[in-house]
C-alpha cells in the first residue's frame, strides 16, 4: 500500500497543523448522532453514518485551508479495538473491515481537500483498551500484543501514522509504541492528566514522557497531551527541558472540569473558548515546539477557529 507521509511527517518539519476537537461529544451533542458505548466507528458501517462523519470533519478542514495549515486528519477508531469492540457486538473481522474503513474515508477527504498550502497527515486512533479516565492494569507486553491488532490493520492501509489518544498508564503508551515499531508505522502518544497535572495513577507527565522514551528507545515521533484543560497541565510543564521539547501537541478539553465530574455530567459544558484560546497562544509562545492544535471533549470547529485565531501566525494565513 502506498503511502504519502510516513517516510517523513510534515508535522514533524515545522510549521502549524491544526487538528479535530470532541468527535464523540460533537458527534453525540451537536449532530444528535447516537454513539452506543461512546465509539464513533459504529458510524462506518452504513451511508448514513459515514455521511456524518463526513459532516463533522468538514466544519474543521476549511479553517485549516483559511489559515494554510496542515491538518491532522483522525480516523473515527479510538474505541475500535478488541474489548470494546466485543461489547457492540463486532468480532475481529468486523473489527478490521471498520478499521480499514475508517482509513478510506479519510483518504477520500484528504484527495478532495488538500492543497499544496494545506497537507493533510492520515492519522489512525488509537485508545485506551479500558476507560480512558481510568489506569489500566496491563503490562507493556500484554499492551503491546492488544494494540498491535489496530497498529498492524493501519500499517497496512494509506494512514501516515497512529496516535495512541488518551493514555493514562506509561505501560500502555509502551506498548503501542512498540507495536508500532514492529509494525514500522510512525506513533504519537498523548496522555491525558488529571487536575493536578499528573497520570490517574499519580505518575508525573514528566515521569510518563521520560520513561516512555527510555523503554522504547525514544521511537515515538512525539507527544502529545489530551483531554484535560490547559489549567491543568499548565503547571507541569517548564521551559527549556528536553522532555517538553518532546511535546508536539495539544488537544484540550473546553470544560475545567475533572474527568470525575465530566462523567457525571449529562450536557455539553463548552467551556469559555476566549479563556481557551488565550491559553493556547500562551502555551504555543512560551513552548515553541507545540504546533500540532486541535481538541478534545466538548470541542468544536467554533472552538478550533477561536485557537487558529489566537496562535496561526497572520502571514501563514495570507
Amino acid at each position: 500500500m502506498t503511502t504519502k507521509y510516513r517516510q517523513a511527517l510534515p508535522q514533524a518539519a515545522g510549521g502549524m497543523f491544526l487538528s479535530d476537537g470532541g468527535m464523540e461529544t460533537a458527534l453525540i451533542y451537536l449532530q444528535g448522532v447516537d454513539l452506543p458505548q461512546f465509539a464513533s466507528f459504529v458510524l462506518l458501517e452504513d451511508e448514513r453514518g459515514r455521511e456524518e462523519l463526513v459532516r463533522y470533519y468538514e466544519t474543521f478542514l476549511p479553517i485549516a485551508r483559511d489559515s494554510s495549515t496542515g491538518f491532522l486528519l483522525d480516523t473515527a477508531t479510538w474505541r475500535a479495538s478488541a474489548d470494546w469492540g466485543r461489547l457492540l457486538g463486532f468480532d475481529r473481522d468486523r473489527l478490521k473491515a471498520v478499521n480499514i474503513a475508517a482509513v478510506e474515508l479519510v483518504a477520500a477527504l484528504r484527495d478532495k481537500w488538500e492543497t499544496s498550502k494545506l497537507p493533510i497527515v492520515l492519522n489512525g486512533a488509537i485508545g485506551p483498551r479500558g476507560d480512558g479516565y481510568k489506569a489500566g492494569r496491563m503490562g507493556a507486553a500484554e499492551a503491546e500484543d492488544y494494540h498491535a491488532f489496530q497498529v498492524d490493520i493501519f500499517a497496512a492501509t494509506q494512514a501516515d501514522m497512529v496516535s495512541a489518544i488518551t493514555m493514562n498508564t506509561v505501560n500502555e503508551a509502551v506498548g503501542v509504541a512498540r507495536a508500532a515499531a514492529a509494525a514500522r508505522i510512525p506513533c504519537v502518544i498523548s496522555f491525558t492528566v488529571e487536575t493536578d497535572g499528573k497520570l490517574v495513577d499519580g505518575t508525573t507527565l514528566r515521569a510518563a514522557i521520560e520513561a516512555t522514551d527510555t523503554a522504547t528507545g525514544g521511537s515515538p515521533a512525539y507527544y502529545m497531551v489530551n483531554c484535560a484543560h490547559p489549567t491543568h497541565f499548565e503547571q507541569a510543564l517548564e521551559r527549556d527541558e528536553t522532555w517538553v521539547r518532546r511535546i508536539h501537541g495539544i488537544r484540550a478539553n473546553a470544560s475545567a472540569k475533572s474527568h470525575a465530574e465530566l462523567d457525571e455530567s449529562d450536557t455539553l459544558d463548552p467551556g469559555d473558548m476566549a479563556d481557551l484560546s488565550r491559553r493556547y497562544r500562551a502555551l504555543t509562545r512560551a513552548f515553541p515546539s507545540m504546533r500540532v492544535l486541535g481538541g478534545c471533549c466538548g470541542t468544536d470547529h467554533r472552538h478550533l477557529a477561536a485557537i487558529c485565531e489566537a496562535c496561526v501566525p497572520v502571514a501563514a494565513a495570507t
